[in-house]
């Protein structure tokens, strides 16, 4: 199955820019999510280099941010780059793992392959991969038990409508 980003950027414009005023855009080496400004009257996720991974990724944090953080640029949260000590790693994947969660239920429901991203290449340790893994898989879990959020899941819809993908199933999140 071929995954084209422009069709993601079609298929969440039509489900999410006349509603919530935003729009999925190409962007260059690193993501950013901008609200309406001056220049432009509606929200931007952007993604970084064409990456449809990058572009699912970006979309997840969106659908975590709540209306008074989608007003912030980056939603008003921190980043701390590639090289992160141990102790600042631990906290990063705390606050990824809701984003990489739903990132996995939206890949799921393309039927695009998923891979945790621990994103620290520079740091001073190797992060515990399948730790991180399993904690993710553990909220993949807890959602579709609880019920898929709205923005989630009306994104997840409209991408096993295009890719013409089955119902997901808890089954079909495997950690390895």
């Amino acid at each position: 199955m071929t995954h084209d980003y422009n069709d993601l950027i079609t298929i969440f414009n039509q489900t999410f820019y006349p509603t919530y005023n935003t729009k999925l855009e190409l962007g260059g080496d690193e993501p950013i999510y901008l609200p309406a400004d001056k220049e432009f009257d509606y929200h931007r996720i952007v993604f970084a280099r064409g990456y449809y991974a990058s572009a699912l990724h970006e979309i997840a944090h969106w659908c975590v941010a709540g209306p008074e953080r989608r007003l912030l640029e980056d939603f008003g949260y921190w980043y701390e780059p590639d090289g992160r000590t141990e102790a600042v790693q631990a906290e990063f994947e705390k606050v990824e793992i809701r984003p990489q969660a739903y990132e996995w239920i939206l890949a799921m429901s393309a039927g695009f392959p998923f891979n945790v991203s621990c994103d620290n290449l520079h740091g001073d340790f190797e992060p515990d991969r399948v730790a991180f893994m399993a904690k993710v898989h553990n909220e993949v879990m807890s959602i579709l038990d609880k019920g898929v959020p709205e923005r989630v899941a009306m994104l997840s819809d409209a991408l096993r409508a295009h890719y013409q993908i089955e119902p997901i199933q808890p089954v079909q999140f495997i950690v390895s």
